[in-house]
């Protein structure tokens, strides 16, 4: 299996179209045809349903196209690493990110970094714990942000400087707006949204034995998007602080729960970790400005 075919694959999985894939490639249409034949001949699965003005990826196509991102990312990283051995004023680094308002810190130091190493080319992808740190440990990614502590025998990291704080995003208008902190009882037999992750390892340790008594009508990767659902009035959104607009113009407030739960973050990179001169460079100025500047 060659990254070219890879590459093919990919293509006619985005446009859903053996004739446009052929175009974006700047291949022949019937060259094209044979190589997803051939893959699919190699691999003894059928990839793609095909009908009369589009195709579809199979079960089996849904999942060689996450592993085929995930090895040209891979294969795309080594290429690029190489370029920039060379290099110690530019190249790529890639980050995976949890959510936190503290990512501000890193988008600071980012900016400096830049000021003096202007050709840096940065890569940000988010996601929670699980999704970040498997494809820190397979390369893909240089840097991780953890909204937890980190396996220390595994990673090496740094603190944030300030700790995240757990609330709930709530309507202006609704009887919780007028409380100056939330406990588990007033969240008992509501309609809750939440991360899985913070519902999972965050919220029970906070509630207790109360957990229980908590409903979690939907869970979102991003707190944004339940905010929305928050104004529709299908809910309330336990989140951290500062990641949802609460302007007076928003319709919606924050309130801390009580007794209060925070949380940290850090950045992370795996031990023992080879770095292009240009990661190894913004390594040393975010110990630095991550520490000095907190």
């Amino acid at each position: 299996m060659e990254i070219r075919t890879l590459r093919y694959f990919l293509a006619v999985a985005r446009e859903e179209n053996m004739t446009r894939a052929a175009e974006y490639l700047h291949v022949s249409q019937p060259t094209l045809s044979k190589q997803i034949k051939d893959l699919e001949e190699e691999l003894g699965k059928k990839l793609f349903i095909r009908h009369s003005f589009r195709i579809e990826l199979t079960e089996e196509g849904i999942l060689l196209r996450k592993r085929a991102e995930d090895l040209i990312s891979m294969a795309d990283k080594i290429t690029g690493e190489f370029t920039a051995l060379d290099d110690v004023t530019g190249g790529d680094v890639y980050f995976g990110l949890a959510e936190s308002y503290q990512i501000r810190c890193l988008a600071r130091e980012i900016r400096r970094f830049k000021e003096v190493c202007p050709s840096l080319r940065y890569h940000i992808t988010s996601g929670d714990t699980e999704q970040v740190t498997e494809k820190l440990d397979r390369g893909v990614l240089d840097f991780a942000v953890l909204a937890e502590a980190p396996d220390t025998a595994k990673y090496n990291f740094l603190r944030f400087p300030e700790a995240d704080v757990w609330g709930l995003v709530v309507p202006r208008d609704c009887a919780l707006a007028e409380k100056e902190g939330i406990t588990a009882d007033d969240l008992a037999g509501l309609p809750l949204f939440c991360s899985e992750q913070g519902w999972r390892r965050d919220i029970p340790g906070w509630c207790g034995e109360k957990m229980d008594s908590l409903r979690l009508e939907g869970s979102f990767r991003l707190s944004y998007n339940a905010s929305l659902f928050v104004k529709e009035g299908l809910g309330y959104l336990l989140t951290l602080d500062k990641l949802i607009d609460t302007s007076p113009e928003s319709g919606l407030v924050f309130r801390p729960l009580t007794p209060r739960l925070e949380e940290r973050i850090y950045l992370i990179w795996r031990k023992y970790q080879v770095f292009t001169p240009i990661s190894q460079r913004l390594l040393a100025a975010l110990k630095e400005g991550l520490v000095i500047r907190s």
